[in-house]
Parts: C-alpha cells; structure tokens; sequence
C-alpha cells in the first residue's frame, strides 16, 4: 500500500512537470525530473505513460543528439527531454482545430522531408525554392516564419534550417520518409 501511494505522489508529480510549461521549451529535462522525482523516474515515466494511454497520449523522450542504440543509460536520460504527445497523430478534423491548412502542413512536412534527406541541414533558400514549386510565394515566407516560430525547424545565422526539438518530439521521421517515399513509388507505376 505504501508503495502506491509513493508512486501515485510521484506520478502526479511527473504529470505537473510535464503538462506546464516553465521553460521556454516545453517539456522537461531528465535531470529535472531526476532532481524532483528521484532516480527512478524513468519507471515513474513508464507508469505514467501506462495512464495516459487511455487519452491516447504519451510519453515522449527526445535525445539531443542520435538516439542511443538500445537502451539508454540513466546519464543519457539525464540529458534528454521529455514531452507529452499525440499517441497516433492527428487525424485531419483535429489539424483543422490548430488552425492550419492542409498546404501548410504538407509544406512543413516537404520541409522537414528535403532537411533529412540533405542529412540534417539545409540552406533556407533551398527550401524556400523547393516550396515555391508547390506553393504560392506568400505563403512561403509567412509558412518558414511559422515552422521556426512553432520549433519545428530552427535556423543559425547562416541561414541554414535544422529540425528544431518540435520536429523531434512530434514527428516520427522514420515513418514519414516510409510514407513519402511509398507514395513515390505508387505515382512512378513501382508498385
């Protein structure tokens, strides 16, 4: 019974410092949520995304750098960050709730798409230009203002893009290249 009621204060805990923002990013650091929960906050995590499950959300932990192959140690979890997210993504009902229409949202994902496949960088005029193709001029500049904006890309001061930690935390890369690179086999007759 003790052992509950230590993880439920616990749990409640992890969820106020994830769901409220205190940072200028949202979410929370490993070592913050070591500091204020304890080592084993990883388990705490875990039991709590168990609970948000049901609300179809979850736990998400974004690592700086490269993910670690494999399970990652207590010290590469101090250095990530940990965020609350969709579970399966947003249907279109609910990407008509944020306010964003559906060009915006493809050009964002052209965006990101174009920066992975130039390994994690890519000049901003690049992909402004490649945007251009597809969309009208205006809603180029006012879209790139709007993914830097929203962190999902960020940029330096030689205007080069990078994903920025929304893109991360957000997005499952691996299954938009999948999805893209799917539906460019189907328009070119592969399959």
């Amino acid at each position: 019974m003790k052992r509950k009621a230590y993880y439920t204060r616990k749990i409640k805990r992890a969820t106020h410092l994830l769901f409220y923002r205190r940072h200028r990013k949202p979410g929370v650091k490993g070592w913050e949520l070591r500091r204020k929960l304890g080592s084993d906050y990883p388990k705490v995590l875990k039991i709590l995304d168990g609970h948000l499950e049901k609300l179809d959300l979850q736990v998400k932990t974004v690592f700086e750098g490269e993910k670690p192959a494999g399970e990652p140690t207590l010290e590469q979890l101090d250095r990530a960050r940990f965020y609350i997210t969709l579970r399966g993504g947003l249907t279109p009902k609910e990407n008509k709730m944020m306010g964003w229409r559906i060009d915006d949202i493809a050009g964002l994902a052209t965006a990101i798409f174009y920066i992975i496949a130039k390994k994690g960088k890519a000049p901003r005029e690049e992909v402004e230009d490649l945007l251009r193709n597809k969309l009208p001029g205006w809603r180029v500049d006012i879209n790139m203002n709007r993914y830097i904006r929203y962190g999902y890309l960020a940029e330096d001061e030689n205007k080069q893009l990078y994903l920025d930690w929304r893109t991360r935390a957000e997005i499952d890369q691996k299954a938009l290249i999948d999805l893209l690179l799917s539906k460019e086999k189907t328009l070119n007759g592969y399959a």
